[in-house]
C-alpha cells in the first residue's frame, strides 16, 4: 500500500540524516499556545475535525515550554503579560518558532493604548505573521505548513554568533469576504 509495496524484502533505503531529521521535525511539530483573546477561539477551531490540524502532525497542543517547539502568540498581550511570554519563549527547546497570529499580537490591533504591546516582535523573534481579526483557521494552518516548509529546507537563519534569526514571514489572506446583504448606512435620520 505504501512504500513497503515498492520496495523488495531486503533492501536498503540510503538518504542524509539531515533529511530524516528535518522530516521527523516538521511531522512533529508541537504548539505552545499563547491565546489571550479572540483570536484562541479561532485558533481552538483549527484543532477541531472540520480544519483537522493532525493532518500536519501539529494537533498535540502543549501546555509545557519545554515539550513544545512552536509558540503561536494568538490575541492581545498587556505589558503586564509580556514576562511571562517572554519566560515561556525562553524555556522553549531550540529550534523553536513562533507565529504572531492577529492583528493584535503583530500590531496591537485596534488597542493602540500603553498597556497593550504593540506587536510581540519588539519583545521574541517571530517567525510568521497571521493577519486578520481574527484570522480564519485556514490562514493558521497555511502559517504552520510554511514554518514547515522551511523546516524541510533546512532554511534557519543565524546571526554571526550562531542565534536564529527570525523569518519575518506574512501570509497573504486566501479568502474573498462577501458582500454584505444589506446596505449600511451611517448618520441618516
Amino acid at each position: 500500500m505504501g512504500i513497503e509495496s515498492a520496495l523488495p524484502v531486503d533492501s536498503i533505503l540510503t538518504t542524509q540524516l539531515q533529511r530524516v531529521v528535518n522530516w521527523s521535525r516538521r511531522s512533529s511539530v508541537w504548539p505552545m499556545p499563547f491565546a489571550t483573546a479572540c483570536c484562541g477561539i479561532e485558533l481552538m477551531a483549527t484543532a477541531c475535525s472540520r480544519f483537522d490540524l493532525a493532518r500536519f502532525g501539529a494537533e498535540v497542543m502543549r501546555f509545557s515550554p519545554r515539550q513544545a517547539d512552536l509558540l503561536i502568540v494568538a490575541g492581545r498581550v498587556s505589558v503586564k503579560m509580556l514576562p511571562v511570554l517572554q519566560r515561556i519563549y525562553m524555556q522553549m527547546t531550540e529550534p523553536k518558532w513562533v507565529i504572531s497570529m492577529g492583528a493584535c499580537a503583530s500590531t496591537g490591533g485596534v488597542f493602540d493604548t500603553y498597556a497593550v504591546v504593540q506587536g510581540v516582535d519588539q519583545f521574541i523573534p517571530v517567525d510568521v505573521y497571521v493577519p486578520g481579526c481574527p484570522p480564519r483557521p485556514e490562514m493558521l494552518i497555511e502559517a504552520i505548513m510554511a514554518i514547515q516548509r522551511i523546516i524541510d529546507n533546512d532554511a534557519i537563519p543565524r546571526d554571526g554568533e550562531g542565534a536564529r534569526l527570525p523569518l519575518n514571514i506574512a501570509v497573504q489572506p486566501n479568502f474573498e469576504p462577501r458582500s454584505q446583504p444589506v446596505p449600511v448606512t451611517v448618520g441618516t435620520t
